[in-house]
């Protein structure tokens, strides 16, 4: 049967602007012609199914259908497939008509990934979104700017924790933990994925204690923190639970976006009520990204989608920490959140999980300035307490600023050589750490 040339264009012969463009990774049995699945895709994804229809007229095609414009093996045959080749890869790009969903993530990624991810292996690597489209989205409110006018930190990376143990405390507990952790220097105090409003801990509570101890830290010692408090819950409540933190005074607020939903993050940043940075947490993110057959690229997850949903700041694994992932990954991804994307401010990027004082130099030869250190054991589980264990992190930071060691730095520093008799220093030469992280 012949293929549909409708189906298919080159990179240069579609409007850009017009078209959202999907890059995926796609294996499938040697026996299976290449083209002709890649068509299928397209189509389905846009005007048509499995069989013939009638209102899927000439004229409806044109203005709506998908357009492969690439394919490319991997490796690249031209004039044979080894005859021992059971699976060939392919890296497809299709472009869609972004007329057939507007401004809205829900139905951009219906259209790009919806019934196609359960066709077997394929991964959505990449998304291209034209200015166009870009434009109907506000992005984050404030970005990475706009946090460091409210701290009055203009320069230096910041420095985040997260509250420890992860739940199972009262408010007033709570408290003392934010308090240490806020004295000792952070910039920043979040709550744990793993606590939003249950009854031994309610929200407002939180939000009540937690800033009266931020007035006492800045009365002390001229510094503002930043609490985000998790307000995650289905999306009426979350927005209930949002306006509600912000007029008890709260200055940020943390979302679990994936189990929520993107355009829940989105609805709360987009809200003139909600004027407060948010950050968004990457609890779930794994059952998008991890595998390399199926999902979708972390840097989308992480990364692009987050940003255009309007995420100020964004957690996202380590390198360095105790999730495994690959460098190249974690590196991109602050890419993505920082680097021009039109309008859409720029997000910080807070690679964490297992990241104390020792990996603090290292990370930061990598992000650069703006990005965000963050830690919640090496705080609470610092030897000589939360407030020491914060300000190792700070005086690491201010080490890798100043180009000084950490080991020369932690001469003059008992909490920052405390953190590193007990955590190690991350042996960049052999790329692995110099202790087992437990």
């Amino acid at each position: 049967m012949r293929l549909d040339r409708t189906l298919f264009s080159t990179p240069e012969g579609i409007d850009r602007e017009s078209f959202v463009i999907a890059t995926y990774l796609v294996e499938h049995d040697s026996s299976v012609e290449i083209l002709r699945s890649a068509a299928a895709l397209a189509v389905e994804q846009t005007t048509g199914t499995w069989t013939p229809v009638p209102g899927e007229t000439p004229e409806l095609r044109k203005k709506h259908v998908g357009r492969v414009i690439a394919v490319h093996e991997i490796p690249a045959h031209e004039f044979e497939v080894p005859r021992n080749v059971e699976t060939r890869q392919f890296i497809v790009e299709i472009a869609y008509p972004w007329v057939n969903f507007g401004h809205q993530i829900p139905m951009l990624l219906s259209t790009v990934f919806g019934n196609i991810s359960m066709t077997g292996k394929i991964k959505l690597l990449d998304l291209y979104l034209p200015e166009k489209f870009v434009i109907g989205f506000r992005g984050p409110q404030f970005g990475i700017q706009g946090i460091r006018k409210i701290l009055n930190v203009p320069h230096r990376p910041l420095v985040l924790n997260m509250v420890k143990p992860c739940t199972g405390y009262t408010p007033e507990q709570g408290a003392q933990m934010f308090y240490q952790a806020a004295l000792g220097g952070v910039d920043i105090v979040k709550d744990d994925e793993l606590i939003a409003d249950p009854p031994f801990c309610p929200m407002m509570d939180r939000v009540k204690l937690y800033m009266e101890k931020e007035k006492e830290v800045f009365a002390r010692t001229g510094e503002r923190t930043i609490y985000t408090v998790n307000v995650t819950d289905r999306p009426d409540r979350m927005k209930m639970n949002a306006k509600r933190a912000v007029d008890g005074g709260v200055n940020g607020l943390m979302v679990n976006y994936l189990t929520a939903g993107i355009s829940a993050l989105q609805a709360l940043a987009e809200d003139p009520a909600i004027h407060v940075p948010i950050l968004a947490h990457l609890d779930f993110a794994g059952a998008f990204y991890q595998s390399p057959y199926s999902g979708l690229s972390s840097h989308l997850v992480l990364g692009k989608l987050a940003r255009l949903a309007g995420a100020d700041m964004v957690v996202y694994p380590s390198y360095y920490g105790k999730f495994p992932f690959l460098k190249e990954r974690y590196v991109r991804i602050a890419h993505h959140l920082t680097e021009l994307f039109y309008h859409i401010k720029p997000t910080f990027p807070i690679p964490g999980g297992g990241v104390h004082a020792g990996m603090v130099p290292f990370m930061l030869e990598e992000l650069g300035n703006d990005s965000v250190i963050a830690a919640g054991g090496a705080v609470h589980g610092h030897p000589d307490g939360a407030v020491a264990g914060a300000k190792a992190l700070r005086q690491a930071v201010e080490a890798a600023m100043s180009g000084l060691g950490l080991e020369e730095a932690a001469k003059e520093h008992r909490e920052l050589k405390s953190a590193l008799d007990l955590w190690g220093i991350y042996d960049k030469s052999r790329d692995r750490l110099l202790f087992d992280l437990k």
